[in-house]
């Protein structure tokens, strides 16, 4: 599935809306994709037609998650790289990077029927859920189902370093 630049999704669901609609989107850094990913992905994309992801760049990533002392910058795993794993998963219909911190502007271009988001959010918590609620869309939150995160795994491999020192 490819990677699109806005412009370029927007086009492909005018052209063809009977094979993006019902559109779900969910956005995230995805940085070290993990089983609790892939299932997320998974579900999400039970909910509608088609799954758009919206991906963070790695500016974007270094805003929302700055270094902490002792752990490498995020992301990990550079925008291109972590586009192109994304769009080779088998649930993700396409792909689009944003620079912004949220996923505001890309929701408001997009206006997909469903945002999904993890279950370790609510509706209040959610910066675009008052843009989804203003045209009329549907807020799915999905409950995670493998408790896991790229942050606890880079902790782990670090911890794991750390003791063979």
């Amino acid at each position: 599935m490819p990677v699109y630049t806005l412009a370029e999704l927007q086009q492909a669901i005018a052209q063809n809306p009977d094979q993006w609609r019902p559109l779900v989107f969910t956005n995230g850094c995805f940085d070290l994709i993990h089983a609790g990913h892939v299932r997320y992905l998974q579900a999400a994309a039970t909910q509608g037609r088609s799954l758009v992801v919206g991906l963070n760049s790695d500016a974007s990533v270094q805003r929302i998650k700055p270094a902490k002392p002792g752990q490498p910058p995020r992301p990990i795993v550079p925008t291109a790289q972590r586009a192109e794993v994304l769009a080779a998963l088998k649930p993700v219909d396409g792909v689009v990077v944003f620079e912004e911190p949220t996923a505001i502007a890309l929701i408001s271009a997009l206006q997909p029927d469903i945002y999904v988001k993890g279950g370790d959010y609510t509706v209040a918590t959610l910066p675009e859920a008052p843009t989804v609620q203003a045209y009329g869309g549907r807020i799915e939150l999905i409950q995670v189902e493998v408790p896991s995160s790229t942050t606890a795994i880079i902790q782990r491999i670090l911890a794991g370093a750390a003791s063979k020192e």
